[in-house]
């Protein structure tokens, strides 16, 4: 994992000291980077990705083509609850957005989720390892094991040690321009979203949750030109609530409502690349003690997006928990875009 940030890291500058023949016609630098919290206890049920404050034009198309892959090691034992999260996840998700009308857009995503013991625990411990970081029990523990397991009060609760992979929650979603002005040498913008995640994924194989969760969220941006307009600086935040139905998964340790937020920035030295940096945080899932599911997490996620024409992008991104153990310890996220 070291050897894969310092290549994408060399590559990136050498592009911005190259230059490229394309650009977004919108900043790349404003659009937060389209992923959640993957933890297998979270990713089932339907918080929502941040998303951009700029909505599809009447009769536009906005397709998207993402993957995560995060991999979680947390054990922790207080007598009364017991809990081991180890094993990789997978998430590929394609969605799409349409405008309807002057500001107004729908849209929906099908996720695929899976679970296995992954081949990364050997590359994140070397990472820990030079960046001083803690293992946490890392090394202790069978490399390239799947096997989550939540124990309460002797009783086993969750158990899934078998690999799978299928289909996972479907999610429609809307969205309204609340606001958006594009001027000269910014641009700003507000947008209200919602949406509604279905229980069409299995519960039992964690790649759903059983449960019907409507969302609601406002979504905002603030995009300079700066540089005599070759620079784009730019802010980007969003803040809302999600209210659960009773899930199969742990019902009687549910909340049935959860704030959500993000925040971010990004700096793009050309039209066609932007840098990104973005703390997303969620209330917790479940009622608990323990950090892994009682905690409020916060997760830190950094990387970039590489446009290769005007209408399609590349978004790049690492995840780290800030909060350890509210969210899986190395999460990457790659999202690729394209406007029709």
């Amino acid at each position: 994992m070291h050897r894969l940030s310092t290549l994408l890291i060399l590559a990136l500058l050498y592009l911005v000291s190259t230059g490229a023949p394309y650009c977004l016609a919108a900043s790349p630098a404003a659009t937060p980077f389209y992923t959640f919290n993957q933890s297998p206890l979270v990713q089932i049920f339907g918080l929502p990705a941040a998303e951009s404050a700029t909505i599809q034009k009447p009769g536009k198309f906005w397709g998207l083509l993402s993957s995560d892959v995060a991999n979680n090691y947390t054990f922790a034992d207080d007598g009364r609850e017991r809990i081991l999260l180890d094993g990789e996840s997978y998430r590929t998700t394609f969605a799409v957005r349409y405008g309807i009308a002057d500001r107004f857009e729908v849209g929906a995503d099908l996720p695929l989720v899976g679970y296995s013991g992954g081949v990364l625990d050997g590359l994140i411990e070397g990472w820990h390892d030079v960046f001083g970081l803690p293992q946490g029990g890392r090394k202790q523990a069978p490399r390239d094991r799947l096997l989550f397991d939540y124990q309460r009060d002797g009783r086993d609760r969750l158990h899934l040690a078998t690999s799978n992979f299928g289909l996972g929650d479907l999610r429609l979603s809307g969205a309204w321009q609340l606001y958006q002005d594009t001027g000269a040498t910014s641009g700003r913008a507000v947008a209200l979203r919602t949406s509604l995640k279905l229980p069409t994924g299995s519960s039992e194989r964690l790649r759903g949750s059983g449960s019907t969760d409507l969302a609601l969220w406002l979504t905002g941006c603030d995009d300079y030109l700066v540089g005599q307009g070759r620079m784009h600086l730019a802010l980007f935040g969003a803040a809302g609530l999600l209210a659960l139905t009773d899930a199969d998964v742990l019902p009687d340790r549910q909340n049935h409502l959860v704030g959500f937020g993000s925040f971010g920035a990004g700096w793009s030295p050309r039209d066609w690349i932007a840098f990104k940096l973005q703390l997303s945080s969620h209330s917790p899932f479940y009622r608990s003690e323990l950090r892994e599911m009682g905690w409020t997490a916060l997760q830190f996620l950094f990387g970039g997006t590489l446009s290769f024409t005007p209408q399609t992008a590349l978004d790049i991104g690492f995840s780290e928990d800030v909060r350890v153990s509210t969210s899986p310890d190395l999460g990457l996220h790659l999202g690729l875009s394209h406007q029709f």
